[in-house]
Formats: structure tokens, C-alpha cells, sequence
């Protein structure tokens, strides 16, 4: 059986693009694959966050990851923090790392812009990622289009260290997937959906109320065309409300596209909303009977030991391989 690992920052807001790109396809995986979801709360703090705040979005998160299908008899769901290994193999691989490839990442470039008060962690922080992928063995890890460089650099790593040493790191393969794996903003759709944009009209959260949520549709951007067709180079705004459709509804985008043959924006718009609104409050009633028991706290102990098990049997064999007593 295959072994997926994939992981989510608590940053408080959960938006329907991180939903359809991740969390909704975490739940057909755990039937698949031996599967590990982690709330990566370390990688959190390389922005300034209020402690509280983290620790309660933190089990936000996990009540989320079960209030959306993540069944904790299938899957191991843990928290980074609790298994002091990831932190140990972060430095370990910190010393098989090159600087000259954590000088071509991509995201400390956008986040860091330049700013010498930006943390050290924020620039190191895709070894510790790889540390999380490579302590589980994981053969494939779902990512988005903006991670794959990330992923590269695990590879690179997991090479170098079995090079050097020994051969102890599985090589992780990328698992992107089609439709749904990229949502773009309601309000800019050549950009991602992103929780931390200007506007929240740019983006859709799981617990967004309904009237929000059809007022963040009506507004959404199309084009003058109206006319209802999956092209995402010339009608971004109208081929990524159809990836929305299609991934909530479960019907193909031909059929949709198939359904709305000459209907128009406002009938295609109404519809989504509804399919939305009703996909989502199951969502949001699961989460409040959660996040208001113990249930997140006891699931997240029978992962820390599962994951804890796996992970530190990893990290022997690292350590061993690298002469550390």
C-alpha cells in the first residue's frame, strides 16, 4: 500500500480552494493509500502569530479535517509539534541542504520581499517540509502547482543523503490532480485563492454562512460572453467557478457544460450557489458538535503515537547513517 503524507498550516480561515485541492481529496485517499495528515504548526510560526490564537486554530484545523470525511480509524492525523522528530530531522537535513538551492525558492522570495527582519526560519523552512515527507516513507504527496518546487528540493535532499550516507529516504513522487487541484479568486481568477488576499471576496470558507456565500458568488468575476465553457486561457473567471461545480457536485465539467447550454451566468451562478450552500452545512454542523467535545484531543494523542512510531524509527536510521550518537 502506498504511503501519502500531506500537511496544512493552521492559519484560522479554511477556503473552499484548500477544501477542493486538498482536504476533499485527503478523504478519497484514506480509502487508497496508507495516509498521514499533519497540521504543520511549526511552519506557522515563521510569521509572527498570537500563541492562543495558533493553539486554537490548530484544533480548528483537526475539527475541520474530521468535520470534512477524515476518518481517524483510516487515516493518522496528528500536529507536527507532537512529534519532536520533525524538528530533529529538520536540522539534520539543514546539514545536507545547499544555500544556493534554498536561494531559488520561490515562496521566501514573495514572502520575505527582500526584508532583512524576515525570520530565519521562513528561508530554511522547505527543509524542515522535508523532513515532515521524507520521516514517513511517503511515496507520494499531494501537492499544488506552487508546491511542486518544494517537492523537487525534498527529492534533491532525499538523493544527497542517500549518497552520502546511506540509503535511508524514500524519493517522494508529486500527485497532482486535475480538476479542482488549483481554485483561483472569485475576484481575480488569474490569481490562487488565497486567505490571506485583500478582499474576502477573493475567496469561499468552510464556514462561511449562506448569505455570504451567495453574495461572494453573485459578485465572483465571469466575462461578457455569458456563455457557460471550460476555457480556462481566454474565460478564467467562468472555467474556475465550473471547477467549483464540478468538484462539489461531482458532475464532469462536459456535462456541465452541456446543462447550461445557452442558459447564461445568472441561472449557472444561482445553481452553484445552491450546491455550495448544501455541500457545505453538513461541513459546518459536524465541525461545531467537534469542536465542542473532546474528540480532537483524542484523536490527536492516537496519531502522535502512531506517527511518533513511524517517524522516530526513521530518524534512527538517519542518525545512525550520519555518525550522531
Amino acid at each position: 500500500m502506498e504511503r501519502v503524507l500531506s500537511g496544512i498550516q493552521p492559519t484560522g480561515i479554511v477556503t473552499l480552494g484548500n477544501y477542493i485541492g486538498a482536504m476533499q481529496r485527503f478523504v478519497k485517499l484514506q480509502e487508497e493509500a496508507d495516509c498521514y495528515f499533519c497540521v504543520v504548526n511549526l511552519h506557522a510560526i515563521t510569521i509572527p502569530q498570537n500563541p492562543e490564537e495558533l493553539r486554537q486554530k490548530t484544533l480548528d484545523l483537526v475539527a475541520m479535517y474530521l468535520a470534512t470525511g477524515l476518518d481517524p480509524s483510516k487515516a493518522t492525523i496528528f500536529v507536527q509539534s507532537q512529534v519532536a522528530a520533525h524538528a530533529e530531522a529538520g536540522w539534520l537535513l539543514q546539514c545536507v541542504a545547499r544555500v544556493g538551492e534554498l536561494n531559488r525558492m520561490v515562496q521566501f522570495k514573495e514572502k520575505g520581499k527582500g526584508s532583512e527582519s524576515v525570520v530565519a526560519g521562513l528561508y530554511t523552512y522547505p527543509v524542515l517540509q522535508a523532513a515532515d515527507i521524507l520521516l514517513y516513507n511517503a511515496n507520494r504527496v499531494p501537492v499544488g502547482e506552487d508546491q511542486k518546487q518544494h517537492l523537487e528540493l525534498t527529492r534533491e535532499i532525499a538523493e544527497r543523503f542517500n549518497r552520502d550516507y546511506a540509503d535511508v529516504l524514500t524519493l517522494p513522487e508529486p500527485f497532482i490532480g486535475e480538476v479542482g487541484a488549483r481554485i483561483m479568486g472569485l475576484d481575480n481568477p488569474e490569481k490562487k485563492m488565497s486567505k490571506s488576499a485583500d478582499s474576502e471576496f477573493n475567496y469561499i470558507t468552510l464556514l462561511d454562512e449562506p448569505k455570504k456565500i451567495e453574495k461572494k458568488l453573485k459578485r465572483a468575476v465571469t466575462d461578457s460572453e455569458n456563455m457557460v465553457r471550460f476555457d480556462p486561457a481566454t474565460k478564467p473567471g467562468i472555467s474556475n467557478l465550473l471547477n467549483i461545480y464540478s468538484s462539489l457536485s461531482g458532475k464532469p465539467i462536459k456535462e456541465l457544460e452541456k446543462d447550461y447550454e445557452g442558459v447564461g451566468y445568472g441561472q449557472f451562478k444561482k445553481d452553484l450557489i445552491e450546491v455550495t450552500v448544501d455541500h457545505l452545512a453538513p461541513i459546518q454542523a459536524r465541525f461545531r458538535e467537534i469542536r465542542n467535545s473532546d474528540e480532537v484531543m483524542r484523536v490527536l494523542e492516537q496519531g502522535r503515537e502512531k506517527a511518533s512510531e513511524v517517524a522516530n524509527q526513521t530518524l534512527r536510521r538517519m542518525k545512525d547513517a550520519m555518525g550522531i550518537i
